[in-house]
């Protein structure tokens, strides 16, 4: 027997002697991992983004995203948000309908430079799971513009949302009560002693923490009389307690009794196991798949809730779990409009002068942020895809690419306030849609430099990283690899493949 070999044997049989196992390295992830991952927790990856965590182990390339996170934008935010005080929506048989249509007409001017400039955050933060992450609680919590009216109500939030997207969810929970746009779109004003309304009471039972089945009707009316008198100043959008509007008498929630307030339910809520666990299948179906695996779901639940609500506790356990990297889990994803939209520009290298076309071409596709549809948010999945969505996705990928001279057919369906649908002026849709097609006709992809870029020595090759970057499956009707370089990405931006994550 060899020296060397013999002395693993001893060190082997010493180890194994004093009980301690010797522990196999941790294999890293490797190109596709690595996209797979950046895929599922950021918006299109770059070449250079999968290459850098690709020696990287399962634990360091999660480790790494949760580091990196932040809690600001990189982008300024427009200008009207540094206002403090609120444009109020004319009131009253006294205002005209020319200062209504004033008021309509700031809110869409501003909503669009809101949208605008959120989509330009995605695309060049350097912690797209930040923004995965800010994108996730905006439709969880669920506020939108159509009902609050205020851009600037809605820039607020978003912020809260940054700031809190990977921290602890008590903090958020009690934050996101007190937020001026959640306050409005749930009817919290409206709720008072010997009136109270029930809405955000029951929608933070069913939607922000237990889920449905684990809480009575009772239960309801009860918490919605302990957040009587939380409001807003009507001049800032700032919350107030109004005491005088409190009831302040005995209450009794999930069987505890006394003078309860509404941080008091927030507490019993976050006491709750099922809080906890409702909160980790969301996640799961956000990052791994639609099914969430009921035994996991309780582990990581688990340590979620033992960490105090440490959202990277619950993150961390997603994206390292053997269920994340299975190939079963690999394209069972449907990719959102603002996934198709800032993925594309990301992956694709492009920086448009203005990123209003893109909000809109989203919206166009059936994600018009800060709004939407309705207090469930979007459902997301495989309701992402009808057929005047598909249509609208290959318009806007035809577009991108510049192939074919088509119009981008959007469908006129965005729903917050001031924007086109919501106005019924026709004419100003169709020039608002009319300025998103020249928005996005401008933005020159240079596909000879995309297929250049892409590791190879001949055109074949090239086009197989092409593939391995841009799609997380086979594609359906692999390109040409004799085509030219902009009908190969053609062909792999409009396979069905692009479709799923």
């Amino acid at each position: 027997m060899r020296p060397l070999r013999v002395a693993a044997v001893v060190a082997a049989a010493i180890a194994a002697s004093m009980g301690t196992a010797v522990a196999a390295p941790e294999a890293v992830l490797g190109y596709d991992d690595a996209r797979h991952l950046l895929a599922r927790t950021g918006f299109g990856p770059t070449d250079a983004e999968v290459r850098a965590f690709a020696p990287l182990t399962r634990r360091a390339a999660v480790d790494r995203l949760l580091r990196e996170t932040r809690t600001a934008p990189v982008t300024p935010p427009p200008a009207f948000t540094q206002e403090t005080a609120l444009v109020r929506a004319p009131r009253g048989d006294s205002a005209t309908e020319d200062e209504r249509k004033a008021f309509r007409d700031l809110q869409a001017r501003e909503g669009v430079e809101l949208r605008a400039w959120w989509i330009r955050e995605m695309v060049v933060t350097p912690s797209p799971l930040t923004e995965r992450m800010t994108l996730f609680w905006h439709n969880h919590f669920v506020s939108g513009q159509q009902k609050v009216r205020h851009a600037r109500l809605m820039y607020r939030q978003n912020v809260l949302f940054r700031e809190h997207a990977l921290g602890r969810f008590g903090p958020l929970l009690h934050a996101i009560a007190r937020d001026g746009a959640m306050v409005v779109y749930l009817d919290l004003v409206q709720n008072r002693r010997g009136s109270p309304n029930e809405n955000f009471a029951r929608e933070v039972m069913e939607l922000f923490t237990l889920g449905e089945g684990h809480y009575t009707e009772q239960d309801v009316k009860e918490a919605a009389r302990a957040f009587t008198g939380w409001s807003l100043d009507r001049d800032t959008g700032v919350f107030v307690f109004r005491r005088a509007l409190h009831d302040g008498g005995v209450k009794t929630v999930f069987g505890r009794t006394g003078p309860l307030d509404g941080d008091a339910v927030l507490d019993l809520l976050l006491d709750r196991p099922e809080t906890a666990e409702f909160l980790v299948a969301k996640l799961w179906r956000e990052f791994v798949s639609p099914d969430p695996d009921p035994a996991e779901v309780q582990r990581i639940a688990t340590a979620f809730r033992g960490s105090g609500y440490d959202v990277k506790v619950a993150v961390g356990a997603l994206l390292t779990g053997d269920a994340f990297y299975a190939p079963a889990a690999r394209g069972t994803l449907v990719k959102s409009p603002v996934d198709i939209v800032v993925g594309t520009l990301r992956q694709l290298d492009l920086h448009p002068d203005s990123t209003m076309p893109f909000a809109v071409a989203a919206a166009g596709m059936g994600q018009n942020l800060f709004s939407p549809p309705n207090v469930k948010g979007w459902p997301g999945g495989e309701a992402w895809i009808n057929t005047q969505t598909l249509l609208a996705r290959k318009a806007f990928l035809d577009r991108v690419v510049r192939i074919d001279e088509v119009a981008v057919v959007m469908p006129v369906a965005m729903t917050a306030s001031g924007d086109p649908a919501a106005t019924g002026d026709a004419v100003r849709a169709q020039r608002f849609l009319q300025a998103m097609q020249r928005g996005v006709a401008r933005v020159n992809f240079d596909s000879a430099r995309f297929m250049a870029e892409q590791p190879g020595a001949t055109p074949a090759v090239r086009a197989q990283g092409a593939q391995r970057l841009l799609l997380a499956t086979a594609p359906l009707a692999p390109p040409d690899p004799d085509a030219d370089s902009l009908r190969v990405v053609r062909a792999l931006l409009l396979d069905p493949a692009y479709q799923v994550k």
